[in-house]
C-alpha cells in the first residue's frame, strides 16, 4: 500500500504546541490527580538542591519559570504544594510554554570557539 499523502508530518506552531501540552496536563489532572503533585514537588526540590554542582544555574532557571508564571518573588521560595491552585496552574502552563519552545531549538547547537 503506497503512501499517497503529501506529507506525513506537519509543523505545529508554538501556540498550538502549548495549547496541546496544557490540554494533556488538564487530562492528566482529571484522570491521574495524585501523580503530578509529587513529581512537581520532587522537581522543585531537585532544582533547589544546594549540593548539585549546577545549583546557581538551576536556581536561575527555576526563578525564570516562576517569573514567566507571574508568581511574586516572595512566594517563589515556597514548596510546590504550598502554592495556591492558581499559582500551580500558572507554573505548569509556564513550564509547558518552555517545553514547547525548547522542542524547537536547533538540533545541533555549536559553542563558539
Amino acid at each position: 500500500m503506497a503512501n499517497t499523502e503529501p506529507a506525513r508530518a506537519i509543523e505545529i506552531g508554538i501556540s498550538a504546541r502549548v495549547e496541546g501540552l496544557n490540554h494533556i496536563a488538564a487530562l492528566r489532572g482529571k484522570f491521574f490527580p495524585a501523580n503530578g503533585e509529587k513529581d512537581m514537588c520532587r522537581f522543585i526540590d531537585d532544582m533547589r538542591d544546594k549540593y548539585e554542582p549546577g545549583y546557581h544555574d538551576n536556581i536561575r532557571v527555576l526563578s525564570a519559570m516562576f517569573d514567566l508564571a507571574d508568581i511574586d518573588k516572595e512566594r517563589q521560595r515556597l514548596k510546590f504544594n504550598e502554592l495556591t491552585t492558581d499559582e500551580k496552574e500558572r507554573l505548569i502552563k509556564a513550564m509547558n510554554k518552555l517545553k514547547a519552545v525548547v522542542s524547537l531549538f536547533p538540533k545541533n547547537l555549536i559553542l563558539p570557539l
